[in-house]
């Protein structure tokens, strides 16, 4: 049994010769070459790529700017048009109202006329045998006719409408 468990001898140190580290070769193995120069081609690819998107930001933000300013000019141009629309509607429709108010103070007078011209006819061939017929025009508007004569007197007054 004894045998079976051997103690290890102990080394002895030995004085070993100094050796120079020694120095990578000037050439390196293409493999690693290879390497770098895609991870360098990468990281220029991706430099490249960021250049790009912040040139193309800067000019989508420039462009923006733009579109805002050239809207915002169609925008006043569109509401001058449309105020110049309303002050045409609004004078074209002043005028109309008073083309008609003319209108309609025509047909009032002319049919103001034609009364006081009725009723000149009648009193005129009623009082005609009498001779004695008087009437008094104080204005275009206001009209007053008197019948004088030895009858009960008869006045009319019509005024503006």
């Amino acid at each position: 049994m004894g045998a079976l468990f051997v103690k290890p001898k102990p080394k002895v140190h030995q004085q070993t010769k100094t050796t120079q580290p020694k120095l990578l070769p000037l050439k390196q193995p293409k493999d690693s070459r290879i390497k770098k120069t895609r991870a360098a081609k990468k990281i220029q690819a991706l430099w490249r790529g960021f250049l790009v998107r912040q040139t193309l930001l800067a000019a989508a933000l420039n462009v923006w700017v733009i579109q805002c300013w050239w809207r915002s000019i169609l925008h006043r141009q569109v509401l001058k048009r449309r105020l110049a629309m309303l002050r045409i509607y609004v004078i074209e429709e002043e005028a109309a109202v008073r083309l008609q108010a003319w209108v309609r103070m025509w047909n009032c007078r002319r049919y103001f006329n034609q009364i006081c011209n009725q009723i000149c006819n009648t009193l005129c061939v009623v009082q005609s045998a009498e001779n004695s017929f008087a009437f008094k025009n104080d204005d275009i508007l206001q009209v007053q006719y008197e019948v004088v004569s030895r009858q009960p007197e008869f006045h009319i007054e019509i005024l503006s409408i």
